[in-house]
């Protein structure tokens, strides 16, 4: 049953009005999973997180190699919610995994169906793999903002990629599914908190807020259902900047990341112990894993990647989604989830933990970008400041980043001066921004470009994928979203010869 706004309290002559969110369909069945997602919990575990419109004593999954043989299960107690969601947010951990192997899952429900994933490569496993990146992707649909869509398609008990989906980001990624492992998206999820733009919505912000939600991660579950889905932190998350004169408006689970905790919170690793032979590595490894807090910042190894996620809103001097940030959405009291500079100590243990002899690549992902075209209005100067110099100094090889709507690629660059190497075994971290994948507010115009940018394109939705070719060679795709055309490609290669890099 819908919420009722307090505006519509009392006049019952508005009551028609809220007929016009739209709400998902509830299922007969209150216990069947929606809005599924994967995600790497250990060397040999996955999480599996699921919603439903009631409450779970006990939240249960059966797995095993075979779809016929479904004979091991895990459960949780989690079910947690907030007071204006419909839903509950549920999750178990499978454990014992063996590596790079092929699972089938069935949550336990009167109406769920049987799902397969790839269990996590071991870290240093030499295979190579495609991740996608997708950050800053919005609900597409009727309702969705970011296409025209037919509104008489039906909405199944299950989620599945809707035809109006083909020619999306959600789209190609399910046509694609198959040639990439896992996703990473750090940040901006549905774009709920902008309910505000359509009209229908004013009167009954929060079931607005709520209805985008929920149609959000059901058209995402045919992907985060079957790869690893790994997130952190976007402004989109944080609070209501976007009703910063309306502040009583703001719905609950827009305050202060409460939808994404809600929901991620259970789901996300902390810091890997260290796969390193070396005591000083796991002894950093060890205390990285304490100071870590996911979802907001954590590390995980994948193969030959060392991933690091990062939160560009809270928890460092002058964040801006903050108390006292600089920005637009300051004085919104986003934060703190740790203590005075705990992000970055754990950004220093984590990457100074890194044995390059098992992981060669290091990653690093986050929201707000400090090198984008468009001016000063798309750069993050206090993220700049508080996260750079850690980049450089332990030899990250890839920064990704998003926040501004389009697709970019830059040289290898520290401290604004591209690196003199360029592609061919760079000192300074190679960036790119991957807010292309669509949501309602638009794309981002090209606007100034820096003399170290390689690659730019803002004329229709797209995103990255990442191709890690063998233990020296990383290629960089973007891909247009409606055809899959390829429209740039680079090569990094990096000689990896240190077994722990300090610049």
């Amino acid at each position: 049953m819908m919420h009722q706004s307090t505006l519509l309290k009392g006049l019952p002559w508005l009551a028609v009005a809220a007929l016009a969110v739209d709400y998902p369909t509830l299922p007969n069945d209150l216990t069947t999973p929606y809005q599924q997602r994967l995600a790497i919990m250990g060397p040999t575990s996955v999480s599996i997180g699921w919603n439903t419109y009631e409450k779970l004593n006990s939240s249960c999954v059966e797995y095993g190699t075979s779809s016929n043989d479904l004979s091991q299960q895990a459960c949780s107690t989690k079910s947690t919610t907030y007071a204006t969601s419909r839903t509950y947010s549920n999750a178990v951990t499978l454990t014992g995994l063996t590596p790079a192997t092929t699972y089938y899952y069935q949550i336990v429900s009167g109406n769920s169906t049987v799902e397969r994933f790839l269990s996590p490569r071991t870290p240093g496993d030499k295979t190579p793999f495609n991740f996608d990146v997708v950050i800053d992707l919005g609900v597409y649909g009727a309702d969705g903002y970011t296409i025209s869509s037919d509104s008489s398609t039906s909405k199944r008990e299950t989620p599945y990629v809707e035809p109006d989906l083909n020619h999306t980001t959600i789209g190609r990624m399910a046509d694609t599914f198959d040639d990439y492992e896992l996703v990473i998206h750090p940040g901006d999820f549905a774009y709920a908190d902008d309910w505000y733009l359509k009209l229908k919505n004013l009167l009954d912000g929060k079931d607005a807020y709520q209805a985008i939600l929920e149609q959000f991660y059901d058209q995402l579950a045919p992907i985060a259902a079957g790869k690893p889905y790994m997130v952190s932190p976007g402004n989109h998350e944080a609070d209501c900047d976007e009703l910063s004169l309306l502040i009583d408006l703001c719905p609950e689970g827009q305050r202060n990341f409460t939808d994404f905790m809600h929901r991620f919170d259970e789901t996300m690793p902390s810091a890997f112990a260290s796969s390193s032979t070396n005591t000083t590595a796991q002894s950093l490894a060890a205390t990285a894993r304490t100071l870590s807090n996911p979802p907001f910042w954590y590390s995980f190894e994948y193969g030959m990647v060392h991933f690091t996620m990062i939160d560009t809103e809270t928890d460092f001097t002058d964040a801006p989604d903050g108390p006292d940030g600089p920005d637009g959405s300051a004085g919104l009291d986003g934060g703190p989830f740790g203590q005075p500079q705990q992000q970055l100590e754990f950004l220093e243990a984590d990457l100074a933990s890194v044995d390059r002899s098992v992981t060669p690549w290091v990653i690093v992902a986050g929201h707000r970008p400090w090198y984008s075209t468009g001016g000063s209005s798309n750069i993050c100067d206090a993220c700049q400041e508080a996260f750079e110099d850690l980049l450089y100094k332990y030899g990250v090889d890839l920064g990704v980043f998003g926040h501004v709507h389009n697709s970019q690629r830059f040289q290898p660059v520290y401290n604004g001066t591209a690196d003199a190497n360029g592609l061919n075994d760079p000192a300074a971290p190679m960036y790119i921004v991957a807010g292309g994948a669509g949501n309602i507010e638009g794309l981002s115009s090209v606007g100034s470009e820096p003399s170290y940018t390689a690659f730019v394109y803002a004329d229709d939705y797209s995103y990255s994928t990442v191709r890690v070719l063998n233990e020296t060679h990383l290629q960089v795709d973007f891909i247009r979203s409606e055809t899959g055309a390829v429209l740039d490609s680079s090569v990094l290669y990096k000689s990896h010869t240190e077994q722990f890099v300090v610049q």
